[in-house]
Protein backbone atom coordinates (compact mmCIF):
# COMPACT_ATOMS: atom_id res chain seq x y z
CA UNK A 1 0.00 0.00 0.00
CA UNK A 2 1.32 3.35 -1.23
CA UNK A 3 1.61 5.68 2.25
CA UNK A 4 2.35 9.44 2.86
CA UNK A 5 5.64 8.32 4.34
CA UNK A 6 8.60 7.35 2.91
CA UNK A 7 10.68 6.11 5.64
CA UNK A 8 10.15 2.73 7.50
CA UNK A 9 12.45 0.50 9.58
CA UNK A 10 14.28 -2.28 7.64
CA UNK A 11 16.00 -5.34 9.33
CA UNK A 12 19.16 -5.65 7.30
CA UNK A 13 19.42 -9.55 7.73
CA UNK A 14 15.95 -9.37 5.51
CA UNK A 15 17.01 -6.85 3.08
CA UNK A 16 20.51 -9.14 3.31
CA UNK A 17 18.06 -12.37 1.53
CA UNK A 18 16.36 -10.22 -0.60
CA UNK A 19 19.72 -8.51 -2.34
CA UNK A 20 21.45 -12.34 -2.54
CA UNK A 21 18.17 -13.60 -4.04
CA UNK A 22 17.94 -10.72 -6.59
CA UNK A 23 21.65 -10.50 -7.46
CA UNK A 24 21.68 -14.50 -8.39
CA UNK A 25 18.49 -14.32 -10.49
CA UNK A 26 20.31 -11.03 -12.50
CA UNK A 27 22.99 -13.34 -13.09
CA UNK A 28 21.24 -16.25 -13.90
CA UNK A 29 18.09 -15.10 -15.28
CA UNK A 30 15.71 -18.05 -13.75
CA UNK A 31 12.24 -18.06 -13.70
CA UNK A 32 12.30 -18.54 -9.73
CA UNK A 33 11.35 -21.27 -7.12
CA UNK A 34 8.72 -22.03 -4.56
CA UNK A 35 9.75 -20.49 -1.45
CA UNK A 36 6.46 -21.85 0.33
CA UNK A 37 5.02 -25.21 -0.56
CA UNK A 38 1.77 -24.67 -1.80
CA UNK A 39 -1.11 -26.52 0.10
CA UNK A 40 -2.00 -29.89 -0.53
CA UNK A 41 -4.78 -30.80 2.12
CA UNK A 42 -6.73 -28.46 3.81
CA UNK A 43 -7.43 -28.57 7.58
CA UNK A 44 -11.80 -28.14 7.24
CA UNK A 45 -11.96 -28.07 11.31
CA UNK A 46 -10.64 -24.62 11.84
CA UNK A 47 -11.32 -21.84 14.46
CA UNK A 48 -13.86 -19.42 12.23
CA UNK A 49 -12.61 -15.95 11.40
CA UNK A 50 -14.00 -13.22 14.14
CA UNK A 51 -16.36 -11.16 13.09
CA UNK A 52 -17.36 -9.04 16.06
CA UNK A 53 -15.10 -6.76 16.40
CA UNK A 54 -13.36 -4.65 13.83
CA UNK A 55 -10.37 -6.17 11.88
CA UNK A 56 -6.62 -7.00 12.43
CA UNK A 57 -4.97 -6.12 9.71
CA UNK A 58 -1.69 -7.74 8.78
CA UNK A 59 0.01 -4.86 6.97
CA UNK A 60 2.69 -6.71 4.98
CA UNK A 61 3.34 -8.98 7.79
CA UNK A 62 4.05 -8.53 11.90
CA UNK A 63 6.09 -5.61 9.52
CA UNK A 64 7.56 -3.79 12.59
CA UNK A 65 9.38 -6.32 13.70
CA UNK A 66 9.60 -8.56 10.52
CA UNK A 67 7.91 -8.31 7.39
CA UNK A 68 6.67 -12.15 7.59
CA UNK A 69 3.42 -13.41 7.16
CA UNK A 70 3.53 -16.42 9.21
CA UNK A 71 4.62 -14.63 12.34
CA UNK A 72 1.55 -12.15 12.35
CA UNK A 73 -0.86 -15.23 11.66
CA UNK A 74 0.87 -16.23 15.03
CA UNK A 75 0.24 -12.89 16.90
CA UNK A 76 -3.38 -12.92 16.21
CA UNK A 77 -4.04 -11.38 12.55
CA UNK A 78 -7.69 -11.75 11.32
CA UNK A 79 -5.59 -10.63 7.42
CA UNK A 80 -2.94 -10.66 6.15
CA UNK A 81 -2.10 -8.16 3.92
CA UNK A 82 0.08 -7.66 0.83
CA UNK A 83 0.68 -5.40 -2.37
CA UNK A 84 0.50 -7.42 -5.66
CA UNK A 85 2.80 -6.80 -8.83
CA UNK A 86 3.28 -8.52 -11.80
CA UNK A 87 6.98 -9.52 -12.60
CA UNK A 88 7.85 -8.31 -16.76
CA UNK A 89 7.43 -12.33 -17.92
CA UNK A 90 3.69 -11.95 -16.44
CA UNK A 91 4.35 -13.93 -12.83
CA UNK A 92 1.84 -12.15 -10.18
CA UNK A 93 4.52 -11.13 -7.17
CA UNK A 94 4.36 -9.36 -3.49
CA UNK A 95 6.38 -6.38 -3.55
CA UNK A 96 5.57 -3.12 -2.84
CA UNK A 97 7.61 -0.92 -5.28
CA UNK A 98 7.77 -0.68 -8.77
CA UNK A 99 11.54 -0.75 -8.39
CA UNK A 100 13.85 -3.06 -6.47
CA UNK A 101 16.25 0.92 -5.30
CA UNK A 102 14.60 1.83 -2.08
CA UNK A 103 14.41 -1.41 -0.88
CA UNK A 104 17.58 -3.08 -1.75
CA UNK A 105 21.12 -2.24 -2.10
CA UNK A 106 21.02 -3.51 -6.23
CA UNK A 107 21.44 0.08 -7.36
CA UNK A 108 24.96 0.34 -5.92
CA UNK A 109 26.28 -2.56 -8.12
CA UNK A 110 28.21 -0.99 -11.38
CA UNK A 111 27.41 -3.96 -13.21
CA UNK A 112 23.84 -3.38 -13.22
CA UNK A 113 23.52 0.10 -13.86
CA UNK A 114 23.14 0.01 -17.63
CA UNK A 115 19.50 -1.82 -16.78
CA UNK A 116 18.16 1.01 -15.25
CA UNK A 117 15.02 2.62 -16.99
CA UNK A 118 12.76 5.46 -16.41
CA UNK A 119 9.32 5.11 -16.98
CA UNK A 120 5.87 6.74 -15.90
CA UNK A 121 4.28 6.07 -12.69
CA UNK A 122 1.02 7.49 -11.73
CA UNK A 123 2.13 10.61 -13.51
CA UNK A 124 5.65 11.12 -12.36
CA UNK A 125 9.14 9.85 -13.79
CA UNK A 126 10.48 7.19 -11.91
CA UNK A 127 14.01 6.42 -12.87
CA UNK A 128 15.43 2.87 -11.06
CA UNK A 129 16.28 -0.84 -11.42
CA UNK A 130 12.48 -1.79 -11.92
CA UNK A 131 11.10 -5.44 -10.95
CA UNK A 132 11.56 -8.08 -13.53
CA UNK A 133 12.00 -11.90 -13.64
CA UNK A 134 13.48 -11.79 -9.64
CA UNK A 135 12.69 -14.68 -7.00
CA UNK A 136 10.57 -12.79 -4.99
CA UNK A 137 7.30 -14.31 -3.05
CA UNK A 138 4.54 -15.18 -5.42
CA UNK A 139 0.94 -14.24 -4.72
CA UNK A 140 0.21 -17.96 -5.15
CA UNK A 141 2.61 -18.35 -1.89
CA UNK A 142 1.10 -16.05 -0.25
CA UNK A 143 -2.37 -17.37 -0.47
CA UNK A 144 -0.60 -20.60 0.74
CA UNK A 145 0.54 -19.13 4.15
CA UNK A 146 -2.77 -18.10 4.63
CA UNK A 147 -4.63 -21.42 3.48
CA UNK A 148 -1.98 -23.62 5.59
CA UNK A 149 -2.77 -21.78 8.56
CA UNK A 150 -4.18 -23.62 11.67
CA UNK A 151 -7.30 -20.89 11.54
CA UNK A 152 -9.16 -18.83 8.99
CA UNK A 153 -7.16 -16.41 8.10
CA UNK A 154 -8.05 -13.74 5.81
CA UNK A 155 -5.86 -12.47 2.72
CA UNK A 156 -5.83 -8.34 1.82
CA UNK A 157 -3.82 -7.91 -1.48
CA UNK A 158 -3.83 -4.81 -3.02
CA UNK A 159 -3.60 -4.40 -7.35
CA UNK A 160 -0.17 -2.39 -7.30
CA UNK A 161 0.22 0.14 -10.00
CA UNK A 162 -2.47 -1.25 -12.14
CA UNK A 163 -1.93 1.47 -15.30
CA UNK A 164 1.68 0.85 -15.02
CA UNK A 165 1.02 -2.65 -14.81
CA UNK A 166 -1.17 -2.87 -17.89
CA UNK A 167 1.16 -0.56 -20.06
CA UNK A 168 4.07 -2.81 -19.73
CA UNK A 169 3.14 -6.45 -18.96
CA UNK A 170 1.20 -8.50 -21.64
CA UNK A 171 -0.29 -11.78 -21.59
CA UNK A 172 -1.99 -13.74 -23.89
CA UNK A 173 -5.18 -13.41 -25.16
CA UNK A 174 -5.21 -9.81 -24.61
CA UNK A 175 -5.91 -10.33 -20.38
CA UNK A 176 -4.83 -7.87 -18.11
CA UNK A 177 -3.71 -7.70 -15.12
CA UNK A 178 -6.94 -7.75 -13.14
CA UNK A 179 -7.92 -10.80 -14.96
CA UNK A 180 -4.66 -12.73 -13.85
CA UNK A 181 -4.69 -11.71 -10.32
CA UNK A 182 -8.94 -12.68 -9.85
CA UNK A 183 -7.94 -16.26 -11.85
CA UNK A 184 -6.14 -16.49 -8.76
CA UNK A 185 -8.14 -16.07 -6.33
CA UNK A 186 -10.83 -17.97 -7.51
CA UNK A 187 -8.40 -21.17 -8.43
CA UNK A 188 -7.72 -21.24 -5.32
CA UNK A 189 -10.86 -20.42 -3.83
CA UNK A 190 -11.85 -17.40 -3.20
CA UNK A 191 -15.03 -16.32 -4.11
CA UNK A 192 -18.60 -15.32 -2.25
CA UNK A 193 -19.71 -11.61 -1.32
CA UNK A 194 -18.86 -10.53 1.38
CA UNK A 195 -20.11 -12.95 4.74
CA UNK A 196 -21.23 -15.07 2.73
CA UNK A 197 -20.90 -18.83 3.05
CA UNK A 198 -17.74 -18.96 0.90
CA UNK A 199 -16.45 -16.01 2.10
CA UNK A 200 -16.19 -17.06 5.39
CA UNK A 201 -14.80 -19.74 4.77
CA UNK A 202 -12.02 -17.92 2.86
CA UNK A 203 -12.25 -14.50 3.73
CA UNK A 204 -10.99 -12.14 1.18
CA UNK A 205 -10.88 -8.30 0.28
CA UNK A 206 -9.47 -6.70 -2.86
CA UNK A 207 -7.67 -3.41 -2.51
CA UNK A 208 -6.72 -0.38 -4.61
CA UNK A 209 -5.94 2.50 -5.38
CA UNK A 210 -7.43 2.71 -8.74
CA UNK A 211 -11.40 3.27 -8.87
CA UNK A 212 -11.72 1.79 -12.82
CA UNK A 213 -9.81 -1.36 -11.40
CA UNK A 214 -12.31 -1.89 -9.12
CA UNK A 215 -15.11 -1.87 -11.55
CA UNK A 216 -13.41 -4.04 -13.57
CA UNK A 217 -12.77 -6.87 -11.16
CA UNK A 218 -16.79 -6.40 -10.27
CA UNK A 219 -17.35 -8.42 -12.93
CA UNK A 220 -15.08 -10.73 -12.68
CA UNK A 221 -16.24 -11.41 -8.76
CA UNK A 222 -18.27 -10.79 -6.15
CA UNK A 223 -15.48 -10.96 -3.47
CA UNK A 224 -15.43 -7.70 -1.48
CA UNK A 225 -13.64 -4.99 -2.34
CA UNK A 226 -11.95 -1.51 -0.71
CA UNK A 227 -11.39 1.62 -2.60
CA UNK A 228 -8.08 2.84 -0.90
CA UNK A 229 -7.57 7.08 -0.55
CA UNK A 230 -4.19 8.73 -0.61
CA UNK A 231 -3.61 12.22 0.74
CA UNK A 232 -5.75 15.05 0.42
CA UNK A 233 -2.87 16.33 -2.66
CA UNK A 234 -2.90 13.33 -4.43
CA UNK A 235 -5.27 11.84 -6.76
CA UNK A 236 -6.83 8.89 -8.36
CA UNK A 237 -4.50 6.34 -9.65
CA UNK A 238 -6.85 6.14 -13.05
CA UNK A 239 -9.26 8.52 -13.15
CA UNK A 240 -7.69 11.73 -11.97
CA UNK A 241 -10.31 12.11 -9.25
CA UNK A 242 -9.48 14.44 -6.12
CA UNK A 243 -9.57 13.69 -2.76
CA UNK A 244 -12.45 15.95 -2.26
CA UNK A 245 -14.82 14.18 -5.26
CA UNK A 246 -13.72 10.46 -4.19
CA UNK A 247 -15.20 11.33 -0.48
CA UNK A 248 -18.47 13.54 -1.56
CA UNK A 249 -21.55 12.02 -0.79
CA UNK A 250 -22.11 11.62 -4.50
CA UNK A 251 -19.24 9.84 -4.94
CA UNK A 252 -19.65 7.52 -2.49
CA UNK A 253 -23.26 6.50 -2.88
CA UNK A 254 -21.93 5.69 -6.31
CA UNK A 255 -19.09 3.23 -5.33
CA UNK A 256 -20.83 1.35 -2.69
CA UNK A 257 -22.24 -0.45 -5.71
CA UNK A 258 -18.46 -1.30 -5.97
CA UNK A 259 -16.93 -1.85 -3.11
CA UNK A 260 -17.81 -2.76 0.54
CA UNK A 261 -15.36 -0.20 2.20
CA UNK A 262 -12.97 2.69 1.90
CA UNK A 263 -9.30 2.45 3.41
CA UNK A 264 -7.95 5.94 3.93
CA UNK A 265 -4.91 7.17 4.96
CA UNK A 266 -5.61 7.94 8.77
CA UNK A 267 -4.40 11.56 8.55
CA UNK A 268 -7.09 12.26 5.79
CA UNK A 269 -9.77 11.26 8.96
CA UNK A 270 -8.37 13.24 11.64
CA UNK A 271 -5.55 15.62 9.87
CA UNK A 272 -2.62 16.69 12.24
CA UNK A 273 -0.96 19.90 12.90
CA UNK A 274 2.35 19.62 14.45
CA UNK A 275 1.99 16.07 15.58
CA UNK A 276 -1.28 16.69 16.82
CA UNK A 277 -4.43 15.49 16.18
CA UNK A 278 -7.37 18.36 14.79
CA UNK A 279 -10.95 18.07 14.73
CA UNK A 280 -11.71 15.34 12.63
CA UNK A 281 -13.47 15.25 9.39
CA UNK A 282 -16.27 13.66 8.79
CA UNK A 283 -15.42 11.11 6.25
CA UNK A 284 -15.90 7.65 8.88
CA UNK A 285 -19.73 9.55 9.43
CA UNK A 286 -20.55 9.47 5.45
CA UNK A 287 -18.76 6.22 4.80
CA UNK A 288 -20.82 4.03 7.42
CA UNK A 289 -24.28 6.59 6.22
CA UNK A 290 -23.11 5.01 2.68
CA UNK A 291 -22.93 1.53 4.40
CA UNK A 292 -19.18 1.28 3.98
CA UNK A 293 -16.78 0.14 6.23
CA UNK A 294 -13.65 2.18 7.16
CA UNK A 295 -9.88 0.46 7.07
CA UNK A 296 -7.31 3.20 7.71
CA UNK A 297 -3.61 2.88 7.36
CA UNK A 298 -1.19 2.39 9.12
CA UNK A 299 -0.76 1.90 13.04
CA UNK A 300 2.47 1.89 14.07
CA UNK A 301 3.96 1.41 17.71
CA UNK A 302 7.22 3.91 16.93
CA UNK A 303 7.42 6.81 18.86
CA UNK A 304 8.03 8.74 15.54
CA UNK A 305 4.67 7.05 14.14
CA UNK A 306 2.62 8.43 17.48
CA UNK A 307 1.26 11.91 17.22
CA UNK A 308 1.90 13.34 20.94
CA UNK A 309 -1.82 13.24 21.91
CA UNK A 310 -0.77 9.26 22.85
CA UNK A 311 1.92 10.13 24.72
CA UNK A 312 3.97 7.26 23.26
CA UNK A 313 1.64 4.78 24.16
CA UNK A 314 0.60 2.48 21.29
CA UNK A 315 -2.54 1.29 22.93
CA UNK A 316 -4.17 4.60 23.63
CA UNK A 317 -3.93 5.20 19.92
CA UNK A 318 -6.13 1.85 19.41
CA UNK A 319 -8.66 3.44 22.14
CA UNK A 320 -8.88 6.38 20.01
CA UNK A 321 -9.58 5.15 16.45
CA UNK A 322 -11.52 1.96 17.97
CA UNK A 323 -13.86 3.59 20.20
CA UNK A 324 -14.34 7.30 19.79
CA UNK A 325 -13.55 7.60 15.61
CA UNK A 326 -15.20 3.96 15.39
CA UNK A 327 -13.21 2.31 12.21
CA UNK A 328 -13.92 -1.26 11.48
CA UNK A 329 -10.47 -2.28 10.97
CA UNK A 330 -6.86 -1.36 11.24
CA UNK A 331 -3.49 -1.61 8.68
CA UNK A 332 -1.08 -2.04 11.54
CA UNK A 333 2.73 -3.07 11.66
CA UNK A 334 2.20 -4.57 14.92
CA UNK A 335 -0.57 -7.19 14.81
CA UNK A 336 0.57 -8.59 18.24
CA UNK A 337 -0.12 -4.79 19.87
CA UNK A 338 -3.59 -4.50 18.59
CA UNK A 339 -4.15 -7.99 19.32
CA UNK A 340 -3.38 -7.74 22.90
CA UNK A 341 -5.21 -4.49 22.61
CA UNK A 342 -8.34 -6.27 21.35
CA UNK A 343 -8.16 -9.17 24.02
CA UNK A 344 -7.72 -7.48 27.04
CA UNK A 345 -10.83 -4.68 26.32
CA UNK A 346 -13.58 -7.08 23.69
CA UNK A 347 -16.37 -8.39 25.75
CA UNK A 348 -16.17 -11.41 27.82
CA UNK A 349 -19.38 -12.74 26.28
CA UNK A 350 -18.21 -12.27 22.63
CA UNK A 351 -15.55 -13.92 22.87
CA UNK A 352 -17.26 -17.16 25.37
CA UNK A 353 -19.65 -17.10 22.31
CA UNK A 354 -17.05 -17.46 19.64
CA UNK A 355 -15.62 -20.55 21.59
CA UNK A 356 -18.60 -22.23 22.27
CA UNK A 357 -19.35 -22.35 18.61
CA UNK A 358 -16.13 -23.38 17.43
CA UNK A 359 -16.34 -26.19 19.43
CA UNK A 360 -19.50 -27.30 18.72
CA UNK A 361 -18.44 -27.27 15.08
CA UNK A 362 -15.61 -29.06 16.60
CA UNK A 363 -17.90 -31.59 17.97
CA UNK A 364 -20.17 -31.66 14.90
CA UNK A 365 -17.27 -32.41 12.49
CA UNK A 366 -15.69 -34.86 14.66
CA UNK A 367 -19.47 -37.01 14.87
CA UNK A 368 -19.84 -36.76 10.88
CA UNK A 369 -16.65 -38.23 10.76
CA UNK A 370 -17.61 -41.11 12.82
Amino acid sequence: MTESFSSRPIFMGVVTVLVSFVLLSLLSGSLGRPLYPLPSKLNKDKRPLQTFRPYNIAHRGSNGELPEETRAIEEGADFIETDILASKDGFLICFHDVTLDDTTDVADHKEFRDRKRTYEVQGANVTGLFVGRFPIITFEEFIAIALDANRVVGIYPEIKNPVFINQHVKWPNGKMFEDIFVETLLRYGYKGSYMSKDWLKQPVFIQSFAPLSLVYVSNLTDSPKILLIDDITIPTQDTNQSYWEITSNIYLEYIKEIVVGIGPWKDTIVPVRDNYLTTPTELVAKAHAHDLQVHPYTYRNENKFLHLDFHQDPYAEYDYWLNTIGVDGLFTDFTGSLHKYQEWTSPKDDRSASALLHRISSLLSAYGRQ
